[in-house]
């Protein structure tokens, strides 16, 4: 593993170039066509597409350890002021465009290794992770995949682990997460005559609350969950009572029976509120992952490796966050390491998803450095190797 991170090294300068040029043009699900083109362009091989914009560079074969990072950013503006900033409403506030670019150094240096590695090394670069339909689950459709691998491992930056920390806990590390539409259907009127009218706004505002007990009420205390209403929609003026008013929400478990749990009680507190205000309503799941769970070996491996890697391995730590890298375990085992950004020189704490959330450049060197330890723990795994580089 030395003589890959010492490669991985010469290739942080080039890798941090680019993480600026993807960070100023982010694009989203399933329209990543320039972030692909930029990537494509810095890798080592020709590389295959898959899932519409997707990327996967082989180097050996077949099956091997699969490392993915993310192409896509968010539809939130940015504010947080860098040179490199994007201007085109959408932003990498999920640290997608570190993942990628550590991804690129990786597979530089892993091609200059090529007839040394200790197992056949696949990148793929993964389209919409953030949203509806799923990129992860595109990727399962695709022929180059379907023989499966040895090993699926991946990277996150995390803002809540400490700095020069990695997180590789054993079990499920974030949550199952649904995505709810709701849509609560009453009759339109006169603002001025709400009695004439039945109103679903007021439904909805009630169907609002009523969802935010569920967690504590019907999920065992002891267990992380939890259910966020973030977007509502209703109505044209303010004297006009519509015909209908919608909602969309998140539910979370680390547990797969609670998130069932969650579910069930969603759909029949939707409707049971909106029927007592003359309402009906439904509900509508957009968007399904399971929990993401770490495999016991590859975990234990890759804490074994991480001090070669320069990193500490952070205390036991999960969260209700959610990734559709969950899926690719129909792949084979998986790993996904989070990579600490707490207390980061020059990093303003901000949570993910946040328009001033703005990993520093080294976190590109610390993320390929993950990436490289979590290759390495499933190449060990597969294949028993004791061999070092």
């Amino acid at each position: 593993m030395e003589r890959l991170l010492r490669l991985v090294d010469l290739e942080i300068p080039a890798a941090i170039a680019l993480r600026e040029r993807l960070h100023a043009i982010p694009e989203t699900g399933f329209s990543e066509f320039h972030t692909a083109e930029l990537v494509a362009e810095a890798m080592p091989v020709e590389c295959t597409r898959v899932a519409k914009t997707g990327l996967l560079a082989r180097i050996g074969g077949p099956r091997g350890v699969l490392v993915r990072a993310e192409l896509d950013g968010l539809a939130v503006p940015e504010e947080t002021g860098a040179p490199f900033a994007s201007a085109n409403g959408c932003m990498h506030a999920c640290g997608h465009d570190v993942h990628l670019a550590a991804l690129v150094a990786l597979t530089r240096a892993a091609h200059l290794l090529r007839d040394g590695l200790p197992a056949p090394f696949v990148a793929v670069c993964q389209p919409s992770e953030e949203r509806h339909p799923s990129g992860a689950v595109a990727l399962l459709a695709e022929p180059e995949l379907a023989q499966g691998f040895d090993a699926v491992v991946a990277a996150h930056l995390h803002p809540l682990i400490a700095w020069g920390s990695v997180g590789v806990e054993p079990g499920a590390v974030n949550a199952a997460a649904d995505a709810a539409e709701i849509v609560v259907t009453g009759e339109g009127g006169h603002g001025a005559y709400p009695h004439l009218a039945t109103d679903p706004v007021l439904a909805l505002a009630q169907t609002v609350v009523a969802l935010h007990t569920l967690v504590g009420r019907r999920i065992d205390p002891t267990h992380a969950a939890t259910l966020t209403v973030g977007r509502l929609e209703a109505g044209t003026a303010e004297n006009v009572i519509p015909a209908q008013a919608r909602a969309w929400a998140t539910l979370r478990a680390l547990d797969a029976t609670d998130q069932a749990a969650l579910r069930t009680a969603v759909v029949s507190t939707v409707e049971s509120v909106a029927a007592a205000h003359g309402c009906t309503a439904t509900v509508r799941f957009t968007k399904s992952d399971p929990p993401l769970v770490n495999d016991e070996t590859l975990a234990r491996l890759a804490a074994e490796l991480a001090p070669a890697a320069g990193l500490r391995v952070a205390p036991p730590w999960r969260s209700c966050g959610g990734d559709d890298f969950a899926h690719l375990n129909r792949l084979g085992p998986a790993l996904m390491a989070f990579v600490g950004l707490r207390d980061a020189p020059g990093f303003r704490p901000r949570p993910l998803h946040h328009p001033e959330f703005l990993p520093p450049a080294e976190s590109v060197r610390l993320v390929a450095r993950a990436q490289a330890l979590a290759y390495f723990a499933g190449a060990r795994s597969a294949h028993g190797t004791e061999r070092s580089f």
